[in-house]
């Protein structure tokens, strides 16, 4: 669907249209009209009416003075109360121009409905009066033709029936009394039809001090003739007073004029009728009437109102409860082309402050606005409250009137301009840009939270509101929130908690928390914290130790397993220069004046370069939240309990990110090694990253070391005979002793790198049951072994007497030292006349009693040596070749038909490796390469290369 914009559908009056509008021309003035000085839009009845939308409350009055000008009943008095600029004065302008007859009330726009509705054809005309306290002086006489008069009651009778009107109460317009309920009824029914129009009463009335006497009479005497007049029009059944007073004690200034104020609502109260006031929906249809000539197309005003309902309704989660309504589709078309949150906001909110007028001061706002809007060609479909152009002088002055003062610096600064912030975060975020997401926002929220009274339950407007206000059908509500987002980071005098937003003229906390963090200093302040958070991170496992931000000479060189943490400033990066490596090298070389031996037992978590600046962002902010939350502890800042709220929930916040920081910026693990092909390498470093969405710092330390068999926590006793045989059995040794091995394998980086001892006693417990490995002993004598074991399942000693011998040796030295029996002959007697036993065998004399003895062979059942038990088969090698198409298949059966039974044996430890090997005729390109070493390091190949194959 082609929506169209406002500019094309709703097209503004003349005078809006070209800024020529007055701030006068919004203000209603009955004593203009009455003099016919006003302007033509007030004065002529006709154009009156057609600019004017006769509300409810209109259309009840307008119906009782219809009746009651015609003698068919209708209210005698009725009084006009509502706030500041609710339209009192407008709607006597209304009664006027209908009951003076200088227009046909058939010409006059919503009324002939009215006539049929009360059966009336005609309407008489009637005399009219107008009594505008803010017009009469009273100690100052007015000269009416030829009379003089001096009191309220002398205007009243001479408006009516001008000198003979003034007869009947001369004698008490002179004297400053009341005439009296009879002479006023007298006065009227002969004026009659007539209707009494008396505005800014209270202003009069107030001017009247205790004890004097004026030429317009007392205090008293003017109480006693408005209470005289409303029960003289009782009697008069075509007669009737409309009066105004205001609303609030406040309006009504001062003391005596609040004492007026509730002296007349008294004596009013006793025969009034109330009016009904403007209700927020019917001013729009007002302010849009005044504003805007015609709605030129309908179809499409409804097209753009049909949009923006369904938008709302299916991102209901976006908007406030209220947009899922039916009926506030009705409320967009009311209110076309303005947005019916920008109404809300002015009468709601705006409407609070002592010098806002409900509706005059609506219609000036919303003029300058328009007048700008257009201006600027601007094509949005509505006038949203992010639409408003702050940015304008005009614009800002005139919502800046009405607030108290210190809001410039903010408009300034924050909110719109070519300086404010705002406009610096859209530029440099096309993103946010396109849609002047943060401006709008801003504008938003400055309109629904500006206006600040003590009477508020709660500071601000809510997300939802914000997105109300901003957004326009087919745009992303993920824009406005990241605007929004960035606005709480960034902006000075924007506060928010509780999911509301609003301005304050006072900065905000962010901004004294920004300006304390400047305070801090990185080794004074900001490395401690980093540390004292490591420490809390790091617990017991599989380190004996942990050193964070120590000096190497406080890290012990002995044969536990240490890790070291690196301070920030030696960060780490697998590109460029890397000060990590350079700090790690220190610790490794040396501790303190003298050397480290002990080189194998170090590993260093050290910080990502990329994300030290952010982390060490983030602990100045912790730090400067701590140090507001203590001086208000402290009185040394006066904070209001919101504040105070505000502050804690921001260091809570703080410190929750500043927690994922630092698992965000310590995520590598440098472990030191050396290559022993032919001979030593240099020392190189292998790094990788520990995960930080784990939950235990230590334990995902433990399992990427593990993983990547940086750190051995199982070591079976093959491993240890390939270590023995390649490092202590060589050059005529048979046998080392296993401390010796221990320790070496502490001090070395080409051997392997051990948790701990009891990793290295388990792999020689386990090998001692077996010939295939290795044979031990408890030390050496010349050629002999000193408790020599070797298949035995005997758990070995671990002292430093202790020994591992080479099997092969071992086995030697185990036939050498077995005892072979000594052969004899089968008709051998021995010496005692026993007879000899058969195959071999050896008799054995018994003495029996008195020296007499007999002999009882012994014959073994079998008189060979018994055959040696094979050995368990304890290891399982296996390779095959895959299909490379079928390769996934196979390899997952080949987990499922052999691993899997492996697996399955709680005993049994299994290792997988795979050899690639793909081969190029043409040779690989560019691109093909790069993938395949990219791929290789995030799979965690140990080694891969591309070779030319020559």
């Amino acid at each position: 669907m082609n929506l169209k914009p406002w500019r094309e559908v709703a097209i503004p009056h003349e005078d809006v249209l070209k800024g020529t509008f007055q701030q006068a021309e919004f203000a209603a003035d009955l004593t203009q009209v009455h003099n016919g000085t006003a302007s033509e839009e007030y004065l002529n009845p006709e154009l009156f009416y057609k600019r004017t939308f006769i509300t409810e409350g209109m259309r009840l009055l307008l119906d009782s003075v219809i009746r009651r000008l015609c003698g068919k009943g209708g209210d005698p008095v009725i009084q006009l109360q509502t706030a500041f600029g609710g339209g009192k004065t407008h709607t006597m302008l209304a009664v006027y121009h209908l009951a003076s007859g200088k227009c046909h009330v058939n010409d006059l726009q919503g009324i002939p409905p009215l006539l049929d509705a009360a059966s009336i054809t005609e309407l008489p005309t009637a005399r009219i009066v107008v009594l505008d306290g803010n017009n009469l002086a009273p100690n100052q006489p007015r000269k009416r033709g030829s009379v003089t008069v001096h009191t309220i009651w002398g205007e009243l009778a001479w408006q009516l029936g001008k000198e003979a009107g003034y007869e009947k109460v001369r004698a008490a317009d002179v004297s400053g009394t009341s005439p009296g309920k009879e002479n006023l009824v007298e006065l009227i029914l002969e004026n009659a039809p007539c209707v009494i129009l008396v505005d800014e009463l209270v202003a009069y009335l107030r001017q009247f001090e205790d004890g004097n006497k004026l030429t317009g009479g007392t205090f008293d005497s003017n109480l006693s003739f408005f209470q005289a007049l409303t029960e003289a029009l009782k009697s008069v059944p075509n007669a009737m007073l409309l009066a105004s007073l205001p609303q609030s004690e406040k309006e009504a200034g001062s003391n005596r004029g609040v004492t007026a104020l509730k002296a007349l609502e008294h004596y009013f109260a006793r025969v009034q009728a109330i009016w009904k006031p403007v209700g927020t929906d019917e001013s729009f249809e007002i302010v849009r009437r005044r504003l805007f000539s015609s709605i030129n197309d309908r179809v499409a005003a409804e097209n753009v109102c049909r949009t923006f309902a369904d938008f709302y309704i299916a991102n209901s989660a976006d908007f406030p409860r209220e947009t899922q309504e039916s009926r506030y589709f009705d409320r967009l078309i009311s209110a076309y082309p303005i947005h019916p949150e920008v109404f809300s906001r002015l009468y709601e909110d705006w409407s609070t402050l002592e010098n806002f007028q409900r509706t005059r001061g609506v219609l000036k706002m919303m003029a300058k606005v328009i007048y700008r809007l257009w201006k600027d060609d601007n094509k949005d479909l509505l006038i949203q409250p992010g639409n408003l152009p702050l940015y304008d002088a005009d614009v800002r002055n005139e919502v800046i009137y009405y607030l108290p003062p210190g809001w410039d610096p903010v408009m300034e600064r924050d909110i719109d301009g070519e300086r404010a912030e705002t406009t610096e975060i859209d530029s440099k975020d096309t993103r946010l840009g396109s849609v002047q997401a943060s401006r709008r926002s801003a504008r938003t929220i400055f309109l629904g939270s500006a206006p600040c009274t003590a009477n508020q339950m709660a500071r601000g407007i809510e997300a939802e509101q914000i997105m109300l206000g901003c957004v326009q059908p087919g745009q992303q509500t993920g824009i406005f929130k990241d605007a929004l987002r960035r606005l709480a980071d960034r902006l000075h005098y924007l506060n928010s908690g509780n999911n509301r937003f609003w301005f304050d003229v006072r900065p905000n906390l962010r901004r004294e928390m920004e300006e304390r963090k400047r305070r801090f200093q990185d080794a004074e302040h900001v490395y401690p914290e980093i540390r004292t958070r490591l420490q809390q991170s790091l617990s017991s496992g599989v380190f004996a130790g942990n050193h964070v931000f120590v000096p190497h000479n406080d890290v012990p060189d002995d044969f536990q397993l240490r890790l070291v943490v690196l301070p920030p400033n030696f960060a780490f990066s697998r590109a460029g220069e890397n000060l990590a490596v350079q700090k790690a090298g220190e610790y490794l070389k040396n501790r303190g004046d003298q050397p480290r031996l002990k080189q194998n037992r170090l590993i260093f978590l050290t910080a990502d370069m990329e994300n030290v600046s952010r982390l060490k962002d983030q602990v100045k902010s912790v730090l400067a939240w701590k140090s507001i939350i203590d001086d208000n502890r402290e009185m040394k800042l006066n904070l209001d309990q919101l504040q105070a709220r505000q502050a804690q929930k921001s260091l809570e916040d703080a410190q929750d990110v500043l927690n994922r920081v630092v698992k965000d910026t310590y995520k590598w693990l440098l472990a030191p090694v050396q290559e022993a092909n032919g001979k030593i390498s240099e020392i190189k470093w292998e790094s990788f990253m520990v995960s930080s969405s784990a939950l235990n710092l230590t334990q995902e330390i433990g399992k990427v070391l593990k993983d990547n068999e940086v750190l051995i926590l199982e070591w079976a006793p093959i491993h240890l005979k390939n270590l023995l045989s390649r490092w202590f059995w060589k050059d005529g040794a048979v046998d080392a002793g296993a401390i010796d091995v221990w320790h070496k394998s502490c001090c070395y980086l080409y051997m392997p790198r051990l948790k701990d001892e009891s990793v290295f006693q388990r792999a020689v417990s386990a090998g001692a049951s077996s010939k295939d490995f290795f044979g031990f002993a408890y030390g050496k004598e010349d050629d002999k072994y000193m408790g020599f074991s070797c298949g035995n399942a005997t758990t070995p000693i671990f002292d430093n007497s202790l020994l591992l011998i080479e099997p092969a040796s071992a086995g030697e030295y185990e036939i050498k030292t077995k005892s072979v029996p000594v052969p004899v002959d089968d008709t051998t007697t021995d010496t005692d006349g026993g007879n000899t036993t058969p195959g071999g065998g050896t008799t054995t004399t018994n003495t029996g009693h008195g020296g007499g003895g007999s002999t009882t062979p012994t014959t073994p059942e079998n008189d060979t040596p018994p055959l040696p038990t094979a050995p368990k088969k304890k290891l399982f090698y296996g390779s095959l070749e895959l299909d490379p198409v079928r390769a996934k298949i196979d390899f997952a059966t080949i987990v499922d038909e052999v691993v899997q039974i492996f697996t399955s044996k709680h005993d049994v430890k299994v290792k997988i490796s795979i050899d690639i090997q793909a081969e190029s005729m043409s040779g690989f390109d560019e691109n093909v390469q790069r993938s395949i070493r990219e791929n290789c390091n995030v799979l965690r190949f140990k080694s891969h290369e591309f070779d030319t194959g020559e």
